[in-house]
């Protein structure tokens, strides 16, 4: 929706970390929305020419100060990525403009403040203990048996499974906490920070987009995950829209994921929440495992087409300006397949690209880490090779084409 002739269009604050996927797709939606976008970020971005003032999502007060003394007016203020969802929130309030509480946007950065308001508002979630950063061994084997084995040890900050291990006994959890301690320290995350013990949940996995509009969550894409991870690491892989898990059971998923949000304090804009489907008194019962306030990460969004003609970004954009959001349909099965690290070392090449792009149902293939770069996979990495897209007219068939793609490609890391 572009502004009237004769009005300016409505200016836009993004705030963009320097490292993310999301930059270029929200440019682009941007674009078509015709809005006057100013950017925010802590590095240097190819940002087409827009405005760009320099913010630090670690220097909350001095950032929004800057962005003040702009002297411009905004009409919304959004956060592209998780580092500036909060510096999002305070310049919002700064400057007088609908958004989510800065309380509840540092709620949802945290794993264990989700837990305990989960737990005292009796969501459905994993059982869980909370480990301080100086608790012995004994204390963390003795919240390991209490969540129980096999059970999930967690970084409280970081994101898209990084720092996450499963343990099946109490020594894998000891060792699973000192190195989830290392890659914290690797990421500079301060030494006082607590680990997550959970419960091990098996069964189903999905995630869940949608964007909250006055506390009622709009879905925008449920996709499931064939390839749920079992552990050690949690990598993803395969993700597929629309679901095809029973009606009843994606109604009581989207609720759930509706009331944790909810929860947190969260009123407004994009949310993408992970469950899992597990059976209890005999019942598929789904149970949250984490919550963003921001919509899916990656380039996952680009798997979604709908029949609306709007990218997932320009729903969120627009949802921002208070524009209404009507429910999406997605015109067909679509899917991702994320690409993750299969060892440490230097990257030298991503073979057989074409061969892979060829595949019928391959709709696009982006690799996103340049050769030359040391990568690393998870739980210490934070970064996936790439992303191959498809669509097609059934879920099996989007599946077939997305491992036929992979099968072509040859990752070669010295």
């Amino acid at each position: 929706m572009r502004a009237a002739a004769g009005t300016a269009p409505p200016r836009v604050l993004l705030l963009v970390p320097a490292r993310t996927y999301r930059a270029a797709d929200f440019l682009i939606a941007a674009g078509q929305l015709d809005l006057d976008l100013v950017i925010g970020s802590d590095g240097a971005l190819p940002v087409g020419g827009h405005s760009v003032v320099h913010v630090s999502p670690s220097n909350l007060d001095a950032s929004a100060d800057r962005i003040i003394a702009l002297g411009m007016s905004f009409d919304a203020v959004v956060a592209a990525d998780t580092p500036m969802l909060v510096l999002a929130a305070v310049v919002a309030a700064r400057l007088g403009l609908p958004g989510n509480p800065v309380e509840a946007m540092a709620a949802a950065t945290d794993k264990a403040v989700q837990r305990h308001r989960w737990a005292a508002a009796d969501v459905a979630q994993p059982a869980f203990r909370i480990v301080p950063p100086a608790a012995a061994e004994d204390s963390l084997r003795q919240a390991a048996a209490q969540a129980g084995f096999p059970c999930v040890v967690k970084a409280v900050s970081l994101s898209a499974s990084q720092g996450v291990l499963r343990a099946d006994d109490p020594a894998a959890a000891v060792a699973a906490a000192q190195r989830i301690r290392q890659i914290l320290a690797a990421a500079g995350r301060p030494g006082d920070e607590p680990l997550l013990v959970e419960e091990y949940l098996a069964g189903p996995e999905l995630s869940i987009d949608g964007l909250l509009c006055d506390g009622d969550l709009v879905v925008t894409a449920i996709f499931d995950k064939p390839e749920t991870p079992e552990g050690p690491t949690f990598e993803e892989t395969l993700l597929i829209t629309p679901s095809r898990l029973p009606g009843p059971v994606l109604a009581a998923a989207v609720a759930t994921a509706g009331r944790a949000a909810r929860e947190l304090g969260l009123t407004c804009g994009p949310i993408h929440a992970e469950l899992r489907i597990g059976q209890r008194a005999g019942l598929a019962r789904p149970a949250m495992l984490e919550l963003a306030a921001r919509s899916i990460g990656g380039l996952c969004s680009r798997a979604l087409r709908f029949t609306a003609g709007m990218s997932l970004e320009e729903m969120v954009l627009a949802s921002a300006l208070g524009r209404p959001i009507t429910t999406p349909r997605p015109s067909k099965p679509s899917g991702v397949l994320m690409l993750p690290v299969p060892r440490h070392g230097v990257l030298r090449a991503v073979e057989g690209r074409g061969e892979a792009a060829a595949v019928l149902g391959i709709t696009g293939l982006n690799i996103t880490i340049p050769p030359g770069q040391s990568v690393h996979p998870l739980p210490e990495g934070d970064r996936y090779l790439g992303f191959i897209f498809a669509e097609a007219d059934t879920h099996a068939a989007v599946e077939q084409a997305l491992r036929a793609a992979r099968r072509r490609l040859r990752v070669v890391i010295d």
